[in-house]
């Protein structure tokens, strides 16, 4: 058989979806550009681009002064013109943006795949979101980034609820957080890789507990249902359990359970089973061949399931690079891959790998996953600065009710 054409069907497809994530949105509002006025897409003097609606928000509204919100240089909302190319590439583009709904619609569905309901955060709320992870008491979802105040808790309907850890190189202050987890009773765990240690916040940003010292890089951190804390350590390459007396921020005991792992970066928990999944990223020894390893030990530490990036190759056409991974409720490995922008499951750890996506669309750079009690799927997405919410129902219904519980404050 010949080999398919470019302007085929599927290929054709792909190039249009690719298009409409990369270059067809506004990375600040995430609105599709188009030719009408709001919608027009502006060159920033830098050469990043944005919407007109989103130059006029950002814009003083009197001296017309603003900051580019992707590298912070300063100009004038009257010295940014249309972007010619995206103009050009949406005409080129017209009738195949218009069809390809239908086409997505129209294409087989496997059980379980997921749609994107609800979207928050976004550019100035978010920064560069490194780590993502749900309150099991409250319900409400934490998240570390490169702001000011670097942790951000936000409610139900997406909201800012509270903020806390500023930016600095005190101890009880946060310089580079790589990943968040909460504990069963409500207190926030951070891996700082700017001194290198992991600090425990009460819900409301007290600091309880620094523990700095025994980790080279503290990178990927976890809750184990028996409310200990789960990290890896990418330079040492280990895995360690933590028991803490999180009221009174003190570290009983800390056991290496892993070691000899290759530079270990995310790391989570199956609630049903105890097993322990950690994603290795080894450093590449060549430009652009980055490879990653997902290994899923048991309860006991004994290893019962790995694939790496080879070896998916074996099932999947495009190359896989593995950004995080987690468990749903049913104890399949779920993990985000940066190079489609998908998310995939890989079935249960003694069936490796039984791969079947269940995102492929409208997602930039996942970097964490997490599911709520409703089963429903959180994604946090770092080129869009913003948390999707993916469920499994077909519809999304007008009143848009909130999409994970929340209970009272701890």
């Amino acid at each position: 058989m010949g080999a398919e054409a470019p302007g085929s069907g599927p290929a054709l497809r792909e190039l249009v979806r690719e298009a409409e994530i990369s270059l067809l949105e506004c990375k600040v509002c995430f609105e599709r550009f188009g030719h009408r006025q709001q919608r027009r897409p502006r060159n920033l003097p830098c050469g990043h681009v944005v919407c007109l609606a989103c130059v006029a928000a950002l814009a003083h509204p009197r001296t017309l002064a603003l900051e580019c919100p992707f590298c912070r240089r300063a100009c004038r909302g009257c010295d940014t013109s249309d972007c010619l190319p995206v103009l050009h590439l949406l005409e080129l583009l017209g009738s195949a943006l218009r069809t390809a709904p239908a086409a997505h619609c129209a294409a087989p569905c496997g059980p379980g795949a997921l749609t994107c309901h609800h979207t928050f955060g976004g550019w100035g709320t978010l920064v560069n979101p490194t780590g993502l992870a749900l309150c099991p008491k409250t319900g409400r979802v934490v998240v570390v980034h490169d702001g000011r105040r670097r942790v951000k808790i936000f409610d139900s309907g997406g909201g800012c609820a509270h903020q806390f850890g500023e930016k600095g190189d005190a101890a009880q202050e946060i310089r580079y957080p790589l990943d968040v987890t909460v504990t069963n009773d409500c207190h926030v765990v951070v891996t700082d890789a700017g001194d290198r240690s992991i600090k425990v916040f009460d819900f409301f940003g007290q600091i309880k507990l620094v523990i700095g010292g025994q980790f080279s890089l503290p990178w990927g951190v976890e809750t184990t249902p028996q409310n200990g804390v789960v990290v890896t350590d990418a330079e040492a390459g280990s895995l360690h359990l933590l028991e803490v007396d999180f009221p009174e921020g003190v570290l009983r005991r800390t056991e290496r359970l892993q070691a000899h792992l290759c530079s270990p970066r995310g790391v989570a928990v199956s609630w049903l089973t105890g097993a322990i999944a950690v994603l290795e990223r080894p450093l590449a020894l060549e430009p652009g061949a980055c490879s990653t390893t997902v290994k899923v030990f048991n309860a006991t530490m004994q290893l019962i399931g790995q694939v790496d990036t080879f070896g998916l190759s074996l099932f999947f056409p495009s190359k896989i690079t593995a950004s995080a991974v987690t468990f749903d409720h049913q104890g399949n490995v779920i993990v985000a891959d940066t190079s489609s922008q998908a998310v995939l499951c890989l079935g249960k750890p003694e069936e490796f790998p039984v791969l079947k996506p269940i995102i492929t669309h409208g997602l930039s750079h996942p970097v964490a996953l997490t599911f709520t009690k409703e089963n429903a799927l959180l994604v946090l997405d770092s080129a869009a600065h913003s948390i999707k919410v993916y469920k499994i129902s077909p519809e999304i219904t007008a009143a848009n009710p909130p999409l994970f519980a929340e209970g009272d404050w701890p």
